[in-house]
């Protein structure tokens, strides 16, 4: 009943971290579909030199833990003067990681389309440019969207790990409140419910939107 009690009292504390980690979410999924898709664009029909470069990009933030990464670029932050605001550090890390695997599901979604779709443009005096936009991407787009949703578990996950800066995010302020109640379990329990409700709503909606964009004739990745 104890362990219950802290709980119940800790709660409301802990539930206003959510609203901090699916902020961080959010902009971290947001900044990886802004940066993701130019690099995927870039990887499948960019020169050899642009193709080199976005795989040392996709190589680095793929191969350096979260953990790495964030206290290398507070470092940075403080190294460059720059306003060192925790939030801000882990929406920038989260989100140039996002970028990386973002633009290789862009990538692979990309490559999925049949080819002759570009030549077929291009027979029809359309510039590459102008096909990449009108035919290419919003059909790669749509067919991202199971990897998406993927992507946003795995960031949501990620995001647990922002605490070591100071983030007031769920895991924060559980640990936080832990500290000083040593109810452990319980609060941690709670902690883990919580990710899991984020999870699935968060699920839902984007199982709701690759419904409504389905494209006949592909299967849906997401059950």
């Amino acid at each position: 009943m104890d362990s219950l009690i802290t709980v119940w009292n800790a709660l409301p504390f802990i539930v206003g971290g959510s609203l901090v980690t699916i902020a961080t979410v959010c902009i971290a999924l947001g900044m990886g579909l802004v940066f993701g898709v130019p690099l995927a664009v870039g990887q499948v029909y960019g020169s050899p030199v642009v193709q080199r470069l976005v795989g040392l990009y996709v190589w680095f933030f793929r191969g350096v833990p979260i953990l790495v990464l964030l206290f290398l670029f507070f470092g940075l932050f403080v190294g460059l003067g720059l306003p060192v605001e925790p939030f801000l550090v882990s929406c920038v890390v989260l989100g140039l990681t996002s970028t990386a695997y973002q633009s290789q599901i862009f990538r692979g979604a990309i490559q999925s389309l049949p080819q002759g779709q570009l030549k077929a443009a291009r027979a029809l005096g359309m510039s590459d440019g102008a096909a990449i936009r009108s035919i290419i991407l919003p059909q790669a787009l749509r067919l991202s969207i199971p990897g998406w949703a993927n992507e946003f578990s795995i960031l949501l996950k990620d995001s647990a790990i922002c605490y070591v800066l100071g983030t007031q995010e769920i895991m924060a302020r559980t640990n936080f409140v832990a500290a000083r109640t040593h109810e452990h379990l319980a609060l941690f329990a709670a902690a883990g419910l919580l990710y899991c409700l984020i999870t699935m709503v968060g699920l839902y909606l984007l199982r709701r939107l690759e419904n409504k964009t389905h494209i006949p004739g592909y299967s849906t990745g997401m059950n």
